[in-house]
């Protein structure tokens, strides 16, 4: 009934670009459907820190939670990724930034037909984003609103240099997000949260992985978990792929989406 699976243990002596090619490998995304009767759907993946008692803050911010495996952890998933999508609110809380080019990776996604890095997109309903916020400008970020933000945000927002879209009448609609990215050709979607997206990505049943790395601290407190929304609870069957640790005693769970023969 039960199995005993050996965790795979990353440590601080291990080679660094030998690290960043098994780490590659191990969070392979699904190959690329061959000449598919239209676009393909987006393959969803979304990347969230917590606490051993499920915190995904301290202070507000889940940078307190992280550590140096998280990081490179962090940096081989945006590697792979077309797009980073996340909450407008979280880039800003956490100081986002466009993603750069990382030369580790420019002849992997040279072969995969991808950009040197991926682009990022911002979603709000409300664009109460900053107009100094410094990725708005960038030609590679995009920001998915809905058709009822407030006028003047937009306004303010497209004279700072925004691309701005809408993905829905009232609300920003997660499969209508899920087209734009496809007709970008971003059919590698890595969700960085926070966690209403997250929660809003799992309602619409899109999410087809969830990578969690796992803080050995305890935070307790009032701290909200890696999944929000007010909606009614409903189980989502996944099942464990890959369980890796590291010197500083993290966790690096990769969960996929259970299929009919999982159950």
């Amino acid at each position: 009934m039960f199995g005993l699976q050996k965790a795979t243990q990353l440590t601080s002596a291990d080679d660094e670009a030998a690290t960043l090619r098994w780490l590659a490998e191990q969070y392979a995304y699904p190959p690329r459907p061959s000449s598919p009767p239209g676009l393909p759907r987006p393959c969803v993946r979304a990347n969230m820190v917590s606490s051993i008692d499920g915190a995904v803050t301290v202070d507000g911010r889940s940078g307190g939670l992280g550590g140096p495996g998280d990081k490179v952890v962090f940096r081989v998933l945006r590697a792979l990724a077309d797009v980073v999508l996340v909450g407008a609110s979280t880039a800003v809380t956490e100081g986002y930034r466009q993603p750069s080019p990382d030369d580790a990776f420019a002849t992997d996604r040279a072969a995969r037909e991808q950009a040197p890095a991926p682009a990022l997109a911002l979603l709000s309903r409300s664009l109460s984003i900053p107009d100094d916020y410094p990725p708005l400008a960038h030609a590679d970020t995009v920001v998915l609103t809905c058709e009822s933000a407030p006028a003047d945000r937009r306004s303010a927002l497209a004279d700072a240099g925004a691309t701005l879209i809408d993905c829905g009448a009232d609300t920003v609609d997660v499969p209508t997000v899920l087209d734009v990215c496809a007709e970008r050709g971003w059919i590698r979607v890595l969700s960085e949260g926070g966690p209403s997206l997250l929660g809003a990505l799992v309602a619409a049943d899109v999410l087809d992985e969830l990578c969690v790395t796992t803080s050995p601290t305890l935070v307790g407190g009032d701290a909200g978990r890696i999944i929000g929304g007010d909606g009614p609870a409903e189980l989502r069957r996944m099942r464990p792929d890959s369980f890796i640790t590291d010197d500083d005693g993290f966790v690096f769970t990769r969960w996929v989406r259970a299929s009919a023969d999982d159950a």
